[in-house]
């Protein structure tokens, strides 16, 4: 509990010290679970960036992302990840952001910025030698010695202009999320809870904090509900995921194939797996046609995908899932992508992860080599 008061009490400095009128860096939102914030650089560009405090905080950072693919931006998200001890605290995340994302920048760091290392550097979790357990949102409270101390705090819950409560705030944000997909996420959430703490769950916090995100997001996204594309996990792995392209630009040979498919073969559109690493989303999930047979559309031997987004030269931590498959979409039709329908392989074609993966590594070798080519505008 005392962890939790320490962070609502950073949570407080944060929003007094950079309010949402601040003129380099704003607090937009903040619960115990997320914070969005704002940095106003050069020429008024404003830059969102969000933390997602995680059950394993403060032992564990919170997991940053941005909604940027400005270089010197993520790069100051990612050192994030690399913190340890006081650092990992949100308050002092924030004071170590704003230095680099000015430092990047050249640009001068405020005044305030003094005001929020003084409270740092005098906080409770800085001259303490013991390192907070994880926060713990649902166990109820003991009844100790700092008893009068969470009242006070809580007393002050209401100043703080979040909420607290976390079911309630989660079941605002999920009024317009289907109540299987619902049910879905609580039990996902609690099986990589559990996982993490017997061991018996691969991946990292960081990755699965995000995945559980991006997935979330997809539930509500409309795109999803209109049944554009489907996405779902293979074998409740929050690692690989079974994406089907449904819909594609209508004036397009690949929407007519489609149509063609659904009736000769019964299958609704392009199947994909997506494979996602503990780095991510600092590293691209690696992505892979299925079933049907592609011909054109930067679809390589073996059902890799030639597209730049999807290797380390071309990926940004601020692309999401659903991101990422309409630029697979826009790509497939770009490339005049068509369905082989006289392939004598199958349904399920001549692909494979094995092949794939091979075509993959020697295309990345190759554009490494000789750079990727960027057609003219007229081209699209």
């Amino acid at each position: 509990m005392a962890c939790l008061n320490v962070l609502k009490q950073e949570i407080k400095t944060l929003e007094k010290v950079f309010p949402k009128n601040h003129e380099r860096f704003r607090i937009v939102s903040a619960t115990v679970d997320e914070l969005t914030c704002r940095f106003i650089g050069k020429h008024g560009r404003h830059y969102d960036m969000h933390a997602n405090i995680i059950e394993t905080y403060p032992q564990s950072p919170p997991v940053w992302f941005v909604d940027s693919e400005d270089p010197l931006i993520t790069s100051a998200i990612e050192k994030l990840s690399h913190t340890s001890g006081t650092d990992n605290h949100i308050l002092r995340q924030v004071v170590l952001l704003i230095k680099d994302l000015c430092q990047a920048q050249s640009l001068p760091e405020p005044v305030d910025l003094d005001t929020a290392l003084t409270i740092s550097s005098h906080a409770n979790f800085a001259s303490s030698p013991v390192i907070c357990p994880p926060l713990s949102r649902t166990e109820p409270m003991e009844t100790t010695e700092d008893t009068d101390e969470d009242e006070e705090y809580d007393d002050d819950d209401d100043d703080l202009g979040i909420e607290m409560d976390d079911k309630d705030s989660e079941d605002k944000d999920d009024d317009d999320i289907d109540v299987h997909h619902l049910m879905f996420l609580e039990r996902l959430k609690k099986d990589q809870q559990n996982g993490f703490l017997t061991g018996s769950v691969s991946g990292s916090i960081q990755a699965t904090d995000r995945l559980m995100k991006e997935l979330r997001d997809i539930y509500r996204s409309d795109s999803f509900k209109s049944g554009m594309y489907h996405a779902e996990l293979c074998n409740d792995n929050l690692y690989e995921w079974r994406v089907i392209l449904k819909r594609v630009d209508p004036d397009s040979q690949l929407h007519r194939d489609l149509k063609v498919l659904q009736e000769r073969d019964g299958r609704d559109g392009v199947e994909f797996n997506f494979i996602f690493g503990e780095r991510y989303p600092f590293e691209p999930p690696f992505v892979r046609v299925v079933a049907p047979v592609i011909s054109g559309g930067y679809v390589l031997m073996g059902g890799a995908i030639c597209m730049e987004l999807l290797t380390s030269s071309g990926w940004s931590s601020a692309y999401t899932v659903e991101a990422i498959i309409m630029q697979i979409a826009a790509t497939l039709v770009k490339g005049k992508a068509r369905i082989e329908f006289g392939s004598s392989l199958g349904k399920s074609g001549p692909y494979s992860l094995a092949r794939a993966q091979h075509s993959f590594k020697s295309l990345v070798y190759v554009h490494d080599k000789n750079g990727w080519y960027t057609p003219p505008k007229a081209d699209g």
